[in-house]
């Protein structure tokens, strides 16, 4: 008997490519059919590109994250990118170049 873990899928719409849903699932067809047209992977192994402030630039940069793809983001074959757009920097954040002394 193999046992399967149930944890959350990404459900991801093969004729746009946006996830759009996540739902929990032990993985095997025998207990549940995927709708066609919907590829599923696991959210916990499967790779995002988020928006994460760098403070040491002062700017927002997309990176790689683990399990963290959401419902609104685009598979492109190999990652989820975030749909969001490019946050602008905080308000209270004061922007410097070079360095200063304190």
């Amino acid at each position: 008997m193999i046992s399967m873990t149930v944890q959350n899928y990404l459900m991801i719409n093969q004729s746009t490519n946006v996830v759009d849903n996540v739902c929990l699932w032990d993985g095997n067809p025998n207990t549940w059919q995927p709708p066609a047209g919907y590829l599923m992977l696991v959210q916990s192994t499967t790779m995002a590109l988020v928006w994460f402030w760098d403070a040491p630039i002062n700017d927002w940069v997309l990176v790689q994250r683990m399990g963290e793809a959401q419902i609104g983001f685009t598979w492109n074959g190999t990652e989820c990118v975030t749909n969001e757009p490019k946050p602008a920097p905080p308000a209270d954040q004061p922007v410097s170049q070079g360095t200063q002394d304190l």
